[in-house]
């Protein structure tokens, strides 16, 4: 099997490294100093090179804000029954874009990502794989991601969208609200120093990502739940209330898994 992988940032990089044993895999970036260090894969310096090299697969990894721009840029250099794929982590549009160029495709979204994940050992770690795609392109992904331990979701493009508003969505604000609260701290204990790291990771996004997954049409109903959250723990302070404080704390240590 033949893969080509548009775009060498850090899921481009990691796509290459992790299928160049097994497979012919080429890369192309416009940014040509990215594929220096590439071993055993073809480097591609015009989208020509890849008609050449006739992919049966070809993943889309730049960025969220390109991803629809570089398949109208490269599909024309496509051998037709070339499968396209996308990683993005946001799918509104993709269902209506794969329909209008009526070619095979696989949506898929490793949940780990650059950031946050530890791409050494990804046994924790979870992948989504979108129900409408083509079966041989659902079978290579349910392959890859179980070759590395990955857990495997099977979503519709909506059911994916709405599962990224809640496991996104409210940490991502969470999160914010409490980068917006930031002050300089000499002396940060071990809590504040973690949730700083949280929000450098986050904030190392670009600002197209974070856009998408808040304006998700899903999301706004998982960000007020955060608001009616801190209106309710607002009041118990505000009251001094250590019964109802307490019988909250045992309420979020069910919600996550913590016995009493």
């Amino acid at each position: 099997m033949r893969i080509a992988i548009i775009g060498a940032g850090n899921m481009g990089s990691w796509l290459v490294e992790s299928l160049c044993l097994d497979y012919e895999v080429g890369i192309f970036d416009v940014d040509r100093s990215k594929l220096k260090y590439f071993f055993n894969s073809r480097k591609f310096l015009y989208y020509e090179e890849i008609t050449d090299f006739s992919p049966d697969l070809l993943i889309n990894a730049v960025g969220l804000d390109r991803t629809v721009a570089v398949f109208d840029e490269i599909i024309s250099y496509l051998p037709t029954d070339c499968i396209i794929a996308d990683i993005t982590s946001v799918k509104s549009g993709m269902a209506d874009y794969y329909k209008k160029v009526g070619r095979r495709f696989v949506s898929t979204h490793p949940m780990f990502g650059p950031t946050f994940g530890r791409l050494k050992d990804l046994s924790n770690e979870n992948a989504i794989i979108i129900s409408e795609s083509d079966e041989e392109g659902k079978t290579f992904f349910r392959d890859f991601y179980s070759s590395m331990k990955i857990k495997i979701h099977e979503y519709s493009f909506k059911e994916h969208d709405k599962t990224i508003a809640y496991s996104l969505s409210i940490p991502f604000s969470s999160t914010m609200v409490f980068a917006a609260c930031m002050k300089e701290q000499e002396a940060p204990g071990t809590t504040f120093k973690k949730h700083f790291e949280i929000a450098e990771g986050l904030l190392s996004e670009d600002n197209f990502l974070l856009s998408e997954i808040l304006l998700s049409p899903y999301s706004l109903e998982q960000v007020e739940q955060i608001s009616e959250q801190m209106e309710a723990l607002k009041g118990m302070i505000k009251a001094r209330d250590k019964e109802q404080l307490n019988a909250f704390f045992q309420g979020l240590r069910t919600n996550i898994g913590l016995k009493s």
